[in-house]
């Protein structure tokens, strides 16, 4: 089974077995779902809000991954949608 994420300390990590299964068990309305996919986009951007500073040049994939998870709420609605991942952070 694939994980979600969760936040712990203002840190993203990936929720247990257990975790999952209880969360995918709750009923979300439709808006706190696209609320809480949201809420880690944003944590995943500001973990790289540094690079967008005018002393750092930015790469191309750092470019791209900033925007892919910029416009993650254009095709998705929920973390639990089908085929959803957040975009692969570059190394």
């Amino acid at each position: 089974m694939a994980n979600g994420n969760k936040m712990v300390d203002g840190q993203i990590v990936e929720m247990t077995d257990a975790e999952q299964k209880e969360f995918e068990s709750r009923d979300f309305s439709d808006a706190t779902k696209l609320s809480m996919l949201r809420n880690q986009r944003n944590a995943l951007l500001a973990e790289t809000d540094y690079m967008a500073l005018g002393d750092v040049t930015m790469s191309d994939a750092w470019k791209t991954y900033r925007q892919e998870l910029r416009d993650i709420t254009k095709t998705y609605q929920s973390m639990s949608d089908d085929g959803f991942t957040f975009p692969t952070k570059p190394s």
